[in-house]
């Protein structure tokens, strides 16, 4: 399993190499975070054949996505504080979840545990739309500034090393 998840991960370094060389002019401009989803979607929607890649999906099959009572993320507005996840990687029909995604700008000031919170419920398998990856990415204007790979409702240690080392390796995060 670490291996298939490695290897999903590794989609995902490629897809922000291409990011980070061609959208260069959004990043230096300070342009706004779903800006920057939209674009990273699209680098990433050559990487996942056969899967459709979303920005701010909020269905899973005909059913609206909400979290259980009590959470700290709405999930019954349209305003963009939801839970629905900055990228998603799923099968719209079947339905079928692979990867939810948590974009932030490093210059963002919100609290962090906010992103933490939605993709450790995301990816919680007891939850009946659960994503088999969560991914937080913090952009800085030149690389990654952070990472963290969520996996069974928690932040995966061995995964969020591997892939931070990964992107060290491809210059897309501080040495």
């Amino acid at each position: 399993m670490q291996a298939a998840m490695q290897a999903e991960l590794d989609k995902v370094v490629a897809a922000l190499g291409e990011f980070y060389a061609r959208e260069t002019h959004l990043l230096e401009q300070d342009l706004g975070e779903r800006t920057l989803t939209h674009r990273l979607a699209v680098h990433l929607e050559s990487r996942f054949a056969g899967w459709d890649v979303d920005c701010d999906y909020n269905r899973l099959g005909e059913r609206r996505l909400r979290l259980p009572k009590g959470a700290i993320v709405s999930t019954d507005d349209d305003s963009g504080k939801s839970v629905y996840p900055d990228i998603v990687v799923h099968r719209r029909t079947v339905p079928e979840n692979l990867l939810a995604i948590e974009v932030r700008k490093a210059a963002n000031h919100q609290p962090l545990e906010h992103d933490r919170h939605k993709l450790r419920a995301m990816t919680d398998p007891h939850l009946w739309h659960a994503y088999r990856l969560g991914v937080l990415l913090t952009l800085a204007k030149t690389n990654l500034a952070a990472s963290e790979v969520y996996l069974g409702g928690v932040v995966d240690g061995p995964l969020s090393g591997w892939l931070a080392g990964r992107l060290r390796e491809a210059g897309l995060a501080a040495a």
